[in-house]
């Protein structure tokens, strides 16, 4: 008991070599040092557990080593490395500035770096924590920082990078570390278990490795943890036990039941998981995590983004095939607005059932969004068709192309399912011609990419086009288009008011009642407006008016357009004076009330 030493001071690293998972930055240094390129201040930053002080004492003794070896080493046992390991240099000085950040602790450093080193070249200053530095301190620390001594150089560590001053910052070299890789931490937990002769599973100790996250300070307390709980032998199952981590099987498992659709297979296993005392919160979090993995399970590119050992990375490709690309998105988009709104819901374990349940019917929804054509209804199925096929009367016999009267060659509408949901008296037009078993015919469109021609039924062959132009409309006479009167345009836009009047339209319906359109050029109307709402109102339903008074009086020139009364002038209020003056003009016993009561205005 008296001679244990924890595992992460045990093994912590005493090379650059023995670093775990940062040969980015060991090799920078190495290469700084043997090139005699060494920068006044070092910044090291990255999150806890990752080697940023070991890195700054293997930095601090190997910049003083008196033998240094080829490969950028320090030797270990000359008189400089030996005083450093036994802790008695007096060249190598540490400063903690979470207990140390007020501007005397400072003042008192910069009176110590005016003293010299002693047998040695350097004089090194390691600051942990200096994010911890007071506003005053980093201020005290500036000048030093940038012209220190040329024996002196300051290794700087911190976690939060982004709490130090911009100009401490443009006074140091930067390094980044890096999480270590759960890979690294998972070799480097072996490594020790075998020098400890401690038996081990490889899945236990990327469960360690992954709990960790990226941290190998916590990753060694945790090794340490579970080789007292188990005796010696760190095994899956004394890791998930004592951990108290979500095993891997519950999310296979319950994936399983998503997939087959099992409603109450699924309630029973998240209720299991409650009885062991897990957070739905947390459950839902490991499950859009699983999902993931099995996304990136169904790609070999990706494969290396799966960061679990071989036995486990087996079953991720495994349940991958059995999962679509589809079933795995909408469920991780489930699960991730559960897990948004998990905090704020007042009955927490119904938000992640309903989660849950929608999961489960996934495949339901999906296969009835793929159900063939051939099963729909005859209705629906011939709205499917394109627009050229609902649009075009079917004729058995026709004459030679060059006998066959055109009537109109106009772009074609969109499908007539779209044009029903966007313009309703177009589709109403639509539906009459159908049912008087009349030649269709197509109503332009701006936003039509082609064009189209409507073909007559083979009982209008040989007709000649007035003919059918006067069956086809009461209102056009003769072989004039333009032949139609203001009264004929008047009563369809009598029609269309009653239509915005049946579809509650009360802004539009102000519009067609106020003003009628007033004739400029022949096919050219002018609608009067108040202000700039109503002209914004009429514009969008501008194409909509119009399509319907082209077709009713078969004329595609006709133009309608909007204009603001600029003569209207709005009114202001009525002050009380002026209404006395128009009522007294009215009765001027009035003014004589007034005067004799001595009456005033409020």
């Amino acid at each position: 008991m008296d001679n244990f030493i924890v595992s992460a001071r045990k093994y912590r690293p005493v090379t650059f070599e023995s670093v775990v998972g940062q040969q980015h930055i060991t090799n920078t240094l190495k290469n700084a040092i043997k090139n005699n390129q060494l920068a006044q201040a070092f910044l090291f930053c990255g999150p806890r557990g990752v080697g940023k002080t070991t890195c700054a004492r293997i930095l601090a003794k190997t910049i003083n080593c008196e033998n240094l070896q080829p490969n950028g080493e320090a030797c270990g046992v000359c008189a400089s490395c030996q005083s450093f390991q036994n802790g008695n240099s007096f060249n190598i000085h540490e400063l903690d500035a979470a207990s140390n950040n007020s501007v005397d602790d400072i003042r008192s450093l910069i009176e110590q770096v005016r003293i010299p080193p002693q047998g040695v070249r350097y004089k090194i200053y390691i600051i942990d924590e200096v994010h911890m530095l007071s506003q005053a301190a980093f201020n005290a620390f500036l000048k030093t920082l940038e012209e220190p001594p040329h024996y002196a150089i300051f290794i700087l560590a911190t976690t939060e990078k982004h709490k130090i001053l911009p100009t401490i910052l443009s006074r140091c070299q930067i390094f980044d570390f890096n999480r270590i890789r759960v890979e690294d931490m998972a070799s480097h937990l072996a490594s020790i278990a075998q020098k400890e002769n401690i038996s081990y599973e490889v899945d236990g100790l990327h469960i360690i490795a992954q709990k960790a996250d990226g941290g190998l300070r916590d990753a060694l307390s945790m090794f340490d943890q579970i080789v007292s709980f188990s005796g010696s032998n760190v095994t899956y199952r004394s890791v998930i036990d004592n951990l108290n981590i979500l095993d891997y099987d519950y999310y296979f498992n319950i994936t399983d039941k998503l997939l087959g659709q099992d409603n109450a297979q699924t309630l029973l296993l998240f209720d299991e998981i409650l009885s062991r005392g897990f957070d739905g919160a947390h459950f839902i979090s490991g499950l859009s995590e699983h999902f993931r993995n099995l996304l990136v399970g169904k790609d070999q590119a990706t494969l290396k983004l799966l960061e679990v050992s071989e036995g486990i990375r087996n079953k991720y490709l495994q349940q991958s095939q059995a999962a679509t690309v589809s079933f795995l998105l909408s469920a991780m988009n489930i699960a991730n607005q559960c897990d948004i709104g998990y905090k704020l819901s007042k009955n927490q374990r119904l938000q992640v059932e309903l989660a849950l349940l929608k999961m489960c019917n996934l495949q339901a929804v999906f296969n009835l969004a793929v159900t063939p054509l051939t099963s729909m209804p005859a209705s629906q199925e011939q709205l499917k068709k394109k627009p050229d096929s609902a649009a075009i009367t079917p004729v058995t016999e026709q004459k030679p192309a060059a006998e066959t009267p055109v009537i109109n060659t106009v772009k074609p509408v969109a499908p007539v399912v779209e044009r029903q949901a966007a313009h309703p008296p177009v589709a109403e037009i639509i539906k009459e011609e159908a049912a008087a078993e009349k030649p269709k015919i197509f109503i332009p469109n701006a936003h039509s990419p082609s064009t189209s021609v409507k073909i007559p039924s083979l009982k209008d062959v040989g007709k000649t086009k007035e003919a059918m132009a006067e069956e086809e409309d009461p209102y056009i006479k003769g072989d004039a288009k333009n032949d139609y009167t203001p009264d004929h345009l008047l009563k369809c836009w009598s029609d269309y008011a009653a239509m915005m009047k049946a579809d509650g339209k009360k802004n539009l319906l102000t519009i067609f009642t106020t003003n009628p359109p007033r004739q400029l050029k022949p096919n050219l109307f002018e609608v009067i407006v108040e202000n700039k709402v109503q002209e914004n109102v009429f514009r969008d339903e501008r194409p909509n008016l119009l399509n319907y008074l082209r077709t009713t009086l078969k004329n595609f020139d006709i133009e309608i357009n909007a204009r603001i009364d600029e003569v209207a002038v709005v009114k202001r209020p009525y002050t009380a004076s002026e209404k006395f003056q128009h009522m007294a003009a009215k009765n001027p016993a009035l003014v004589e009330l007034k005067t004799k009561f001595n009456l005033d205005f409020d």
